[in-house]
């Protein structure tokens, strides 16, 4: 089902990522997934992937806990923008307006049920790539770095969330997301959702936390071309020891190849060969799957590893 604003939320724009380990955090993304630094703000580094349209992708800052801070969505119109903050601003989530950063215009702040913040744009700066540094390809954002995992660009965001229901509502009634695909719980409920905005399969996902905690971040994905991008990206992990936690394999929800690992400041990011699938339906109907089928783990039958259930950040305390 459909939320009544389906399609005013073009895709999700940025995300800022908390670190408490910010110059390790930083070798990692610029180093071994090839972003480019593009600004420094005090504690924050802004990041873009090769090719994301608009001026960078990730803010990382500097954090006594890691975790995620700010997550932007781009609205699909002015007037959409409008319908959008209207809509939060009824449902009691609305934080107010703020002046962008980076080339990021006026944009609304505000919070979903589980209090994870967040905030909605529409007027935004181009990426611009350096003149030493002009893509082959006038289609392209930037230069293809060539070196390390080359992530294209930012794919989702999965959060934790004490409710999972809760926090589903809000997304498809206030922000229009539309569920694609769901794990349905033998007691009632959900184990987790996932959530997308236009034609792509998900935007964004809430898995339920096992600590029964508020505000934690579960994942963030980059999009790779190709699943061989995967497979070289679990090597350059190996040979600069970052910890490799799941894959490479394949989700069968959702069927995305899959890497997780986890940055040095210990927020897991996971690398996806995203964009295979589409929902192209207008009519589409969630797919369900339940804890039993859940159970029999990803497509080629590798069990679900523990700590997919249990790690998150902020960590939580013993």
């Amino acid at each position: 089902m459909r939320g009544p604003g389906f399609l005013d939320i073009a895709h999700l724009g940025h995300v800022e990522l908390l670190t408490s380990e910010f110059d390790k955090s930083r070798w990692f993304f610029t180093e071994l997934l090839g972003f480019r630094e593009v600004a420094v703000d005090g504690d924050s580094s802004f990041l873009h992937a090769w090719d994301d349209y608009e001026r960078y992708t990730i803010k990382l800052t500097a954090s006594p806990k890691s975790g995620v801070g700010r997550v932007a969505l781009r609205a699909a119109s002015p007037e959409a923008l409008e319908r959008r903050v209207a809509a939060i601003e009824a449902a009691g989530r609305g934080v107010g307006w703020k002046d962008g950063e980076q080339g990021v215009g006026r944009s609304y702040a505000f919070t979903d049920p589980d209090g994870h913040p967040m905030e909605i744009y529409y007027e935004t700066e181009w990426f611009e790539a350096p003149a030493d540094a002009k893509p082959a390809l006038k289609n392209q954002a930037d230069k293809f770095p060539g070196r390390g995992v080359n992530a294209r660009r930012l794919d989702h965001v999965n959060y934790l969330g004490k409710d999972v229901v809760e926090n589903g509502i809000f997304v498809r009634d206030v922000l229009g997301g539309e569920a694609t695909e769901q794990i349905q719980l033998d007691k009632g409920g959900l184990a987790a959702q996932w959530f997308h905005f236009t034609n792509k399969t998900y935007d964004l996902v809430y898995s339920g936390d096992w600590t029964g905690s508020n505000g934690r971040l579960h994942h963030i994905a980059f999009a790779t071309d190709t699943r061989e991008d995967i497979l070289k990206a679990a090597d350059i992990f190996l040979e600069n020891g970052i910890h490799i936690e799941s894959g490479p394999h394949k989700h069968a929800i959702q069927q995305t190849f899959f890497l997780y690992v986890y940055e040095p400041g210990g927020n897991r990011i996971e690398f996806a060969n995203a964009g295979a699938r589409l929902v192209l339906a207008p009519d589409w109907k969630t797919v369900t799957w339940s804890e039993a089928e859940r159970a029999k783990g990803q497509a080629w039958g590798m069990k679900t590893i523990s700590t997919f259930h249990t790690h998150g950040t902020p960590p939580v305390d013993e």
